[in-house]
């Protein structure tokens, strides 16, 4: 799993640069570019908590809704061999390939609990 950072719903992103000796990241899924970062993994957290806290405000002050990006509307890549397969099972299923890709994402988020 690659390294991520978590907190009140939100994902960092986690690098280190090592030219500059500092770890840095962004919030991840959100509209807006929020970065943070810190010398050690302590004040790495610390940042992205900050950030994370300050966006919140911001979005309450404003008396807007917390925006994210995600639309619903995705657009993938596929082998031409494993897109073959994919539509030829959910043809099977009786289903439409976006209903097939569909299940296929929430049964793999189920099975690894990836969004707490």
């Amino acid at each position: 799993m690659k390294d991520v950072l978590k907190y009140r719903g939100y994902i960092g992103s986690v690098h280190y640069a090592a030219e500059d000796r500092v770890f840095y990241g962004k919030v991840e899924g959100i509209n807006d570019l929020i970065s943070f970062e810190g010398s050690t993994v302590d004040d790495l957290e610390d940042g992205f908590q900050y950030m994370v806290n300050e966006h919140i405000e911001d979005y309450k002050k404003k008396n807007i809704p917390l925006e994210r990006s995600y639309k619903g509307n995705l657009n993938i890549r596929l082998s031409p061999d494993l897109h073959k397969k994919a539509a030829y099972n959910a043809t099977l299923k009786g289903i439409s390939l976006n209903q097939y890709i569909n299940d296929a994402i929430k049964k793999e988020i189920e099975s690894n609990s990836a969004l707490d």
